[in-house]
């Protein structure tokens, strides 16, 4: 009888336990935390957002402990998980350098929207540092030393220069006038504008028009083709595939030839993103030449230096060695000619 005791005892303690894991669980938490009404704008998060960060593979009880009665007990959810726990070495990385005497992990991260960068717009990298550093300031000082410091700016992610990032593409983004007026900036659409424009079809299909996952040079003139009538355009950025945390400024990113020369190697692969409908980005390849070459890719990408034809190489060759024959077969025929004008004389 005892042992039958012990053994019921055993199995309650069991449902007990299961009962508890259940109702740790991450799509129970989402119930409600995913809801402004049910846990208000502080402790509300984006379920869709969420889901895509590796932090939803872990679960919400890896950084999270609550009570067995959360939340009728009235007791928040206690934070029991560090940044360190997890990222050790780039936690290592960050605190040796500047950045790590004025702000924190989460001053610049939400640890429920951590989307690896090419999950993000260059425009979306760059917000963390507006924060602290006003885009004003940071063109002003800039352009003291930096040719077209605002194009640079609005063209490259701050972590591309002030980091040991690597593994650079360039991204292409579709963009309209502000206001589709005459002569105003280009800003970059939204998924909502983009979703209006394309009437149910994905809003990749902008730019990959057959829908097979990848962007050629033909849809490519198709998109400019249309551009007079849409009023749409292509903005490039060049993106880091990784992003690191040593904040620094390398020594070649100083040398303007890092990106106007040959450009790093991985440059040489282009995507274009398309804004999701939980903010994300979502990426599609384009055709080899989409960027880098002069003749057949778009006109609204040009990196001097970078940027070349085969066409336009061996045209330009062919004119310098033509310059470079007329003086140099002039000089030989009067060479050879030397001793005849030498008996006229």
């Amino acid at each position: 009888m005892k042992r039958l005791l012990l053994c019921y005892a055993a199995i309650l303690v069991a449902l007990m336990m299961s009962q508890t894991v259940w109702a740790m669980e991450t799509e129970d938490c989402l119930g409600c935390h995913t809801e402004v009404d049910e846990v208000g704008e502080d402790y509300v998060i984006a379920g869709e957002l969420f889901a895509k960060t590796a932090h939803a593979e872990e679960g919400c009880t890896a950084c999270h402990e609550v009570g067995d009665e959360h939340p009728d007990d009235g007791v928040e959810a206690e934070l029991v998980a560090t940044c360190a726990d997890c990222h050790d070495q780039v936690t290592e990385t960050y605190n040796s350098s500047v950045h790590a005497e004025n702000a924190e992990c989460r001053d610049c991260h939400n640890a429920h929207q951590a989307l690896a960068p090419v999950s993000l717009s260059g425009v979306q990298m760059n917000e963390s540092c507006q924060d602290c550093h006003g885009s004003t300031e940071v063109e002003e000082t800039h352009a003291r030393w930096l040719p077209q410091a605002d194009v640079h700016i609005r063209s490259v992610p701050c972590v591309s220069c002030h980091s040991s990032s690597e593994k650079f593409v360039i991204t292409l983004y579709v963009t309209q006038r502000q206001g589709n007026r005459a002569y105003a900036d280009y800003e970059l659409l939204d998924y909502q504008q983009l979703a209006e424009r394309t009437e149910g079809a994905p809003v990749s299909s902008l730019l990959d028009i057959d829908n097979n996952g990848e962007v050629s040079l033909d849809e490519l003139s198709t998109f400019y083709k249309n551009g007079e009538k849409s009023g749409l355009r292509l903005w490039a950025m060049m993106t880091p595939e990784t992003v690191e945390h040593n904040f620094t400024t390398l020594d070649n990113r100083w040398d303007c030839t890092y990106c106007h020369a040959a450009g790093p190697e991985a440059m040489q692969h282009s995507y274009a993103a398309f804004p999701a409908e939980d903010g994300s980005y979502q990426r599609v390849p384009m055709e080899q030449g989409a960027t880098l070459d002069a003749l057949f890719g778009t006109p609204d990408f040009y990196m001097v230096g970078s940027t070349r034809s085969k066409v336009l190489n061996i045209v330009g060759l062919l004119i310098l060695l033509g310059g470079l024959a007329m003086p140099i077969g002039h000089g030989t025929l009067r060479f050879l000619t030397r001793k005849n004008r030498k008996k006229e004389h």
